[in-house]
């Protein structure tokens, strides 16, 4: 099982954007991915087609089930 700690944002057109952690440390810290999502806004540090991430819009945890057929 995979998991993902996916952090989505709205950019400047309104869009979703989304930064995705794979191997999150668990149990997820709200605080801290809310402080870490922050950051990344007031750093402007990612850019986006729709222009640069100004909001929050929410984060989830996304759990990957693999299972291979046989053949």
């Amino acid at each position: 099982m995979a998991k993902t700690l996916e952090m989505q944002f709205k950019n400047e057109d309104g869009k979703t954007a989304t930064v995705s952690i794979e191997n999150p440390i668990e149990p997820v810290d709200a605080a801290a991915v809310s402080t870490a999502m922050d950051l990344i806004i007031s750093t402007n540090v990612f850019l986006t087609p729709g222009g640069a991430i100004v909001e929050k819009k929410g984060a989830r945890v996304v759990e990957r089930n693999v299972e291979t057929v046989e053949m």
